[in-house]
């Protein structure tokens, strides 16, 4: 029996050292190939080659970090995200299609939210390299139950610190932290389950959370900006040259996303490309990829927490090409309701209009007759199907049919249909007349709708 489990030791060892030195075999994910026309993208720039040369000070590296459960693939010789010159065939050491990795920080006022003296986290984001991207990856992976995730692998630490500093304006801290793992997480590529040996299930889940709070804590906004003169204030007002030129002190040679409502500053959003994974690799300060700031030059208002002023979080500044982003509402993460159930019509609505209805398929229609749909209560939520099959959120888009192979587990917030804890719907353009319109989780698109249940 000895000699056996001996010689059986030894085949799993060796089996794991050939697996490791051939990584492309790995996973089949698609490569990241390089884009020919577009030389931002294909090759390095004079600037980034001088910002890699500014030294260890400015990179947050990965090295000793403690990994839950499974072990990320080890990755030799990592090539940086959006730098890549040749094309990268294992994407468990190369982030990709999301290969900038933007930290976003909130200030909110009204109401008050977090300490203080100190910004709060909004999330981790996979933006493409050129400022446009991809939303609600994999509807098998949207869980309701952050905080229990995290208690699982003893990150006590953890979870209370984002309780104090990863906050919901709206109080519901459980399904902000849902929404931006469904939304955001799990369009990473380096934090698939394939990318871990002995994978255990939700770890992945645990390490982006790790990770956007180690980023946050390394990016302390509020002291950054006082040391610069630059406090919060009913009276003063600040230049959009002054607030960059204080994180630049900082972070030197790169430039960081300003977000601003109503003249009053209230996000930042810090660039980083990476080299190897998000678990392990190592984070480079980057200009923003496309993304642009929506504050004046001059006139921006830093209100205190107190009651004095201020507004709710804004969504995505508008991008310059690709997907259209938010332009400044606040995405709906109101406390979950109750779960639709039984047979019913999901009726749309652009603003307290009905403007139609969803058609079988998932799609957008204003003519003809509403298809039925079934919901069926699944753990704190419910599927949704139609004749044409199970409904879920495939590549950000609503989609009934199948080529379903899981359907999404949907909550009902305010009584609209949410996925992934956010109740906001949109679709390229509004729907008319016999033409349908293919509608996508999140309000990113040009036209914003909801989706309510009707009874029947």
């Amino acid at each position: 029996m000895q000699v056996a489990m001996a010689v059986l030791n030894s085949w799993l060892s060796n089996s794991i050292q050939n697996a490791a030195s051939t990584p492309t075999t790995f996973r089949s994910l698609p490569s990241a190939v390089p884009k020919p026309s577009d030389m931002a993208y294909s090759l390095p720039s004079l600037r980034t080659v001088s910002k890699l040369a500014l030294g260890g000070a400015q990179l947050l590296l990965g090295q000793g970090q403690q990994v839950l459960g499974g072990t990320p693939m080890t990755c030799e010789k990592p090539q940086l995200s959006c730098h890549n010159t040749t094309a990268v065939e294992n994407l468990c050491c190369f982030n990709a299609p999301g290969g900038q990795l933007l930290q976003t920080q909130f200030w909110d006022t009204e109401p008050a939210t977090g300490p203080e003296d100190s910004w709060t986290i909004h999330g981790l984001w996979p933006d493409r390299c050129d400022g446009t991207y991809d939303a609600n990856c994999d509807s098998t992976r949207v869980y309701s139950n952050i905080s229990e995730i995290i208690k699982s692998f003893e990150k006590n630490e953890l979870l209370e610190y984002m309780q104090k500093y990863w906050k919901d304006y709206k109080g519901d801290d459980e399904t902000f932290w849902q929404h931006e793992w469904s939304k955001h997480g799990t369009c990473i590529s380096t934090l698939e389950p394939e990318c871990y040996t002995e994978h255990k299930a939700t770890e992945e889940v645990v390490d982006y959370f790790q990770k956007a709070v180690d980023l946050f804590k390394s990016l302390p906004s509020y002291e950054w900006l006082s040391a610069a003169g630059i406090t919060p204030s009913t009276d003063e007002t600040y230049t959009t040259k002054a607030i960059q030129a204080a994180l630049a002190a900082k972070r030197p040679g790169v430039t960081v996303t300003l977000g601003c409502k109503s003249g009053r500053l209230n996000e930042i959003w810090y660039h980083y490309s990476v080299r190897g994974s998000v678990q392990t690799g190592e984070f480079v300060p980057s200009d923003p990829d496309g993304t642009k700031s929506t504050c004046p030059e001059s006139g921006i208002k830093y209100l205190p927490k107190n009651g004095s002023g201020g507004g709710e979080p804004t969504g995505k500044p508008t991008s310059t090409s690709g997907t259209p982003t938010s332009t400044g509402a606040s995405e709906p993460t109101g406390k979950p309701g109750v779960p639709f159930e039984g047979r019913g019509y999901l009726n749309v609505q652009v603003g307290d209009a009905k403007k139609g209805c969803i058609i079988s398929s998932g799609g957008w229609y204003t003519s003809g007759t509403c298809a039925t749909f079934t919901a069926t209560k699944a753990g704190n939520g419910f599927t949704l199907s139609s004749s044409k099959g199970k409904c879920g959120v495939v590549s950000g888009a609503l989609i009934c049919g199948s080529n379903v192979n899981t359907a999404t587990s949907f909550t009902a917030v305010d009584g609209q249909l949410a996925a992934g804890g956010n109740a906001g719907w949109s679709a390229d353009k509004p729907a008319a007349g016999s033409t349908q319109e293919k509608v996508f989780a999140g309000g990113d698109h040009a036209s914003k709708i909801s989706i309510v249940w009707q009874g029947v």
